[in-house]
């Protein structure tokens, strides 16, 4: 399975959609501005974390329970800048809408910028013919409060593409969260 290039990921993202909205270079300033960067790199694409975003709280003495979840257990913030309270965590999805090929699987890794800081950004693998908004989470591992910032780089997608399609794809099995748009909780 070959990692595909900036090329590649620059030619999907025109002709078939890949992802939408597309940044064909790494964004690294916005005016005199810095950012954590975003955008296609040399063999991945760097996604952004959209504006609206849910914040674990343990008011209600919840447990969590990946079969139940209790939506209770977030608040739900908009803004530019979430603040993960320590030993915490909140959920994001992208800004990009992304269209994974029936050939391709992606891996996804958190930036280091924020692994430097203690707060580890978790995505699962895309699976062929998956679509929608990723679904990020943030798990801020320090004692302090820590801050996500909305339409800034956060995570790494790199492609993978076989050398045959998959026999059958998320399409095929009609995933869980096919289609899926903004923050998506766990589904059973």
């Amino acid at each position: 399975m070959p990692v595909k290039s900036d090329k590649w990921i620059r030619e999907m993202a025109e002709t078939r959609g890949l992802i939408e909205p597309f940044s064909p270079r790494q964004v690294k300033h916005n005016g005199s501005t810095p950012l954590v960067s975003y955008g296609t790199s040399s063999y991945g694409y760097d996604v952004r974390c959209s504006d609206e975003f849910k914040i674990f709280t343990n008011i209600n003495s919840a447990v969590v329970d990946p079969k139940g979840f209790d939506e209770d257990s977030f608040v739900d913030f908009k803004g530019d800048v979430c603040i993960i309270p320590p030993n915490s965590f909140a959920l994001a999805s992208t800004v990009e809408y992304f269209r994974i090929p029936r050939d391709v699987l992606t891996i996804c890794l958190g930036k280091s910028t924020y692994a430097r800081c203690g707060i580890i950004v978790n995505v699962t693998p895309l699976e062929p013919e998956w679509e929608g908004h990723v679904t990020l989470e943030f798990s801020n591992t320090s004692p302090l409060p820590a801050k996500i910032y909305a339409n800034e780089g956060v995570a790494q997608v790199i492609f993978l593409q076989s050398d045959e399609a998959c026999e059958t794809s998320y399409m095929d099995r009609k995933g869980k969260y096919q289609g899926q748009t903004g923050v998506t909780l766990p589904k059973t």
